[in-house]
């Protein structure tokens, strides 16, 4: 037991469900995201069951001495600026990397938001990696990694079937999570 898992289950409490294999690169798209402690459970989680992630953050959050410690834990400053394509550096750095996996929260905030950022879907597409939902249950304290999604190549359709099979799983604050 390493001590993010102390942490996670004895401290915390969580336990959790993975049967997904560990990809040496990967796509996670993370659901429901309704609160800003989804980031340290879902951090937690990971080191818990022994793997690394990466995640994206607004660049400004990576100010001294604070941008140290978000690089040490895996973040990666995301530039908003429209001119730059993120879609095709992400692509790009998993391909140079040996072993990358980036965790997003498609939803892009913690309030109600229908419209799903596509990025994730766009760097899988590129990179040609997996897709890896990872759902969070505060109702259960667990997080299931369980479903590895296929591409269809359909954005939308495949958008609309990630968004219902998250439906199953309860947010921090669930009237957050809509569909």
């Amino acid at each position: 037991m390493n001590v993010a898992d102390f942490i996670y289950r004895k401290i915390l409490g969580w336990k959790y469900v993975v049967t997904v294999p560990d990809y040496d690169k990967s796509i996670i798209c993370a659901a429901p995201h309704t609160s800003n402690w989804d980031f340290i459970i879902g951090k937690l989680f990971y080191a818990a069951i022994g793997r690394k992630t990466y995640f994206f953050m607004k660049k400004e959050w990576f100010f001294f001495p604070f941008g140290f410690f978000l690089r040490k834990m895996g973040g990666i400053p995301v530039n908003r600026d429209k001119r730059s394509s993120m879609v095709d550096q992400m692509a790009d750095r998993i391909a140079a990397a040996q072993r990358m996996t980036i965790a997003i929260t498609p939803e892009g905030t913690r309030s109600p938001n229908r419209d799903w950022k596509k990025g994730f879907y766009f760097i899988a597409c590129k990179a040609n990696v997996p897709i890896v939902l990872i759902g969070i249950d505060y109702g259960k304290k667990t997080i299931y990694a369980e479903r590895t999604f296929t591409l269809t190549g359909d954005v939308d359709r495949d958008i609309d079937a990630m968004k219902q099979y998250f439906t199953r799983y309860k947010g921090k604050r669930p009237e957050n999570y809509v569909v």
